[in-house]
């Protein structure tokens, strides 16, 4: 059995970190840090351990400056323990103040932008309205007529097949009240037939008097600015000396040179011969 020395407890010791002992162990340098894991902002110098990953003060920062003896992460547990690994070493400032506080403000965003996005609440559906509020839709004749004939068809009582058992035609309650529905809606058809053509006519009416209003309306309209108009169409009219200025430039009619544009024009011909024939042999 292999036995390992019990881990060293760690022993009360003054508040003040100054001391002069100097780990042996290569320093700690400060650029090859992470720029999350350094602060470099006065009086408030810390860095994480790069043994135990605590961030520890730097003291000395005026003479030699090293990483102050600290506990492990466990400092605030029952059973502390010193980093004597990471405890009085050195550490190399090789990178200004000014340098690293830019590198933390450019890796601001970066940070953020790797973090997860805010979670958006799912959209509220509304819920459906109740019996009492829901607007009922008029029925009509061909609607309860279409039902009824598509009943009489799957219907067995209405066919006369269904039967009870003393051998008598069982009634079809449904197909009664749509029978009775249909009856209903046949005899009001009339008068609903009269009530959709009263507000048809009025409808009609309402138009004819608004596209009146309207024409008179756009008549005193035009009217109104009709002079305006016609001092624009004037001062329209008069225009200055030399060309005019809707046309601009003339431009020419016939190319310059007309041996050149007929040899450009069949070279562009022999050109777009040559792709079409290429082009089925290709697929």
């Amino acid at each position: 059995m292999i036995t390992t020395p019990a881990m060293p407890r760690a022993s009360k010791r003054r508040r003040k970190t100054r001391t002069s002992n100097v780990n042996h162990r290569p320093p700690v340098i400060a650029s090859k840090l992470k720029v999350n894991e350094l602060d470099l902002a006065p009086g408030k110098e810390h860095l994480v351990c790069p043994d135990c990953s605590t961030w520890v003060p730097i003291t000395g920062m005026l003479g030699t400056p090293k990483l102050v003896p600290h506990h492990t992460g466990r400092a605030k547990t029952a059973e502390p323990h010193r980093c004597a690994a990471g405890s009085n070493r050195q550490v190399t400032i090789d990178v200004e103040v000014d340098a690293w506080h830019a590198k933390l403000i450019e890796a601001a965003p970066t940070t953020s932008s790797r973090r997860a996005t805010k979670v958006l609440p799912k959209p509220k559906v509304k819920p459906a309205p109740a019996a009492s509020q829901v607007t009922p839709v008029p029925l009509s004749a061909e609607q309860v007529s279409r039902a009824f004939r598509q009943h009489q068809q799957q219907c067995l009582a209405c066919k006369g097949e269904a039967k009870s058992r003393d051998g008598q035609p069982l009634p079809c309650p449904d197909g009664e009240r749509l029978a009775v529905t249909l009856h209903r809606l046949l005899r009001q058809e009339p008068k609903r037939q009269a009530v959709r053509e009263f507000f048809a006519q009025e409808r009609r009416r309402f138009d004819r008097q608004y596209a009146a209003a309207a024409s008179t309306r756009r008549a005193s309209e035009w009217a109104a600015v009709q002079g305006k108009v016609s001092d624009t169409d004037v001062a329209r009219k008069q225009l200055p000396d030399g060309g005019r200025p809707t046309d601009g430039p003339q431009l020419p009619q016939e190319p310059e040179h007309l041996e050149r544009h007929d040899q450009r024009q069949a070279e562009l011909g022999r050109q777009y011969a040559a792709r079409k024939t290429s082009a089925p042999s290709a697929a």
